[in-house]
């Protein structure tokens, strides 16, 4: 959450989010904050919010970090990763969790043609027996040739779209809401975008299905950054911290003792994920997240483990202490 050292000269201090308005990381944002002491600003791409952080015009970033049924946003990471030094300053000092509930946005198209029946829902020789979809479509979607969405979005509702459009052309973007932007300006009618329903209505397209999520618990958690530290930041009674680091590759059991430092100060990890590392083939940047904080650390355990693992690793990047936010949902 941020603070009153988020104010810069008695102005309005900025959040950058992956825009456009109504997608879901401006859906967090504004969620994550005191609306009212922010203005929200949104960026085209993931690399556009850590610069605008990074220069130090805005304040704070919202980003997407990971979804519960489709994982990492590789995207976010690949920033973390920061090879070259580009984001040096930048600190994850908070997150923000948000329900996600899909929907297929585009124009309805005059037919008689059952919505259940429309599409490629037809069992084959190679699926007989499709799975079938939570949900079907509200109204015919046969005539749609072409899907937009951003990539999680696509990996996030992989069932519907097997049964109801599979064979369709998928075009990647860089929000699910600016999916539901091109779709609008598309006067041929044929294409369609995974976006919210907050989405539907600011652009003011139909709703041709709703929920068409593969899991109703689908949930996305969005890191909040900024430039430097928060030392209010990673306080409370539940926290976590982020690393990266690279080992020797090849020194057998190099990683293996990195996480073993984890287990002889009793410190929990949350998840662990991996990037090239750009320099050698198959070599890679890995990420660690666990529990507690660099900057409230009374037992004095993640010290000791983050002095440990220094004996392990080539080189290591603290990234952030944060209030743990999912308990909170539990």
């Amino acid at each position: 959450m941020a603070s009153q050292s988020d104010q810069h000269d008695g102005s309005v201090p900025i959040v950058s989010f992956l825009g456009p308005v109504s997608s879901y990381t401006h859906q967090a944002a504004l969620g994550a904050f005191e609306s009212d002491r922010y203005d929200y600003q949104p960026a085209i791409t993931i690399t556009d919010v850590f610069d605008a952080v990074q220069s130090g015009e805005a304040a704070l970033g919202v980003v997407p970090f990971e979804n519960s049924t489709n994982g990492a946003v590789v995207y976010t990471f690949e920033l973390l990763a920061d090879r070259h030094g580009r984001f040096a300053d930048i600190t994850v000092c908070g997150e923000a969790y948000l329900d996600v509930s899909h929907c297929l946005l585009g124009k309805k198209c005059a037919t008689t043609d059952s919505p259940e029946m429309s599409g490629a829902c037809t069992p084959t020789m190679s699926s007989p027996v499709p799975v079938k979809p939570r949900v079907s479509p509200l109204h015919s979607i046969k005539h749609v040739k072409r899907l937009l969405s951003h990539p999680q979005a696509f990996g996030q509702c992989e069932t519907f779209l097997s049964v109801y459009l599979k064979g369709v052309e998928r075009v990647d973007v860089s929000s699910t809401s600016r999916a539901a932007e091109m779709v609008k300006e598309d006067t041929t009618g044929t294409s369609a975008a995974i976006a919210s329903i907050l989405a539907a209505e600011v652009h003011d397209i139909d709703i041709l299905a709703k929920g068409i999520e593969d899991r109703e618990d689908n949930t996305t958690r969005f890191l909040i950054i900024k430039k430097g530290v928060d030392e209010k930041a990673g306080s409370a009674d539940n926290t976590k911290s982020l690393i990266s680091f690279k080992v020797d590759h090849s020194t057998p059991g190099a990683l293996a003792s990195v996480l073993h430092c984890f287990q002889i100060y009793g410190i929990n990890l949350t998840s662990i994920n991996s990037r090239p590392t750009k320099v050698v083939p198959f070599q890679y940047i890995f990420f660690v997240e666990f529990e507690g904080s660099k900057l409230n650390d009374s037992t004095g355990m993640v010290k000791k483990t983050l002095d440990a693992l220094e004996n392990y690793v080539q080189s290591w990047r603290w990234l952030g202490s944060w209030d743990d936010k999912l308990k909170k949902r539990i």
